[in-house]
């Protein structure tokens, strides 16, 4: 039997996660990344690739054909859905900004970590000082 608990906002992550990069381009390039990412999976949804809420333990061809191209081999296919969820991500200077309300973060992690990142995640309920924070 499954149980499901559902949480209201008001108890939401407001999760910021900032990559800090050595140089610009490199801060687009993730971003790059993350995008290609995202559109193939919202693609590969509209096609039945990518059953969410059912994780698979296969990429799809067109997937698996793109993670070559983009030299990300460290993202397996049940981390995939998380590129659909509702994120906000982009470029500050020479720094990528991710803001969610969801915890599932580590493929947008490896795609930071790998492009040589600085990593900094923090909950902006209890960081509501910070530039990306969004208050309590």
């Amino acid at each position: 039997m499954k149980i499901w608990y559902q949480h209201g906002s008001e108890h939401s992550a407001n999760l910021v996660m900032i990559g800090h990069f050595e140089h610009a381009t490199e801060a687009t390039k993730a971003k790059e990344i993350i995008d290609a990412l995202m559109d193939q999976v919202a693609k590969d949804q509209e096609s039945g690739t990518i059953l969410f809420g059912n994780p698979s333990n296969r990429y799809g061809d067109e997937m698996l054909d793109l993670l070559g191209r983009l030299n990300v081999a460290s993202i397996g296919p049940a981390e995939l859905e998380q590129f659909a969820y509702e994120v906000n991500v982009k470029v500050e200077d020479k720094s990528v900004v991710v803001t969610t309300e969801e915890l599932d973060i580590a493929a947008f992690l490896k795609v930071l970590f790998l492009r040589g990142a600085r990593i900094e995640v923090y909950s902006a309920h209890d960081h509501p000082g910070t530039a990306h924070g969004r208050g309590k």
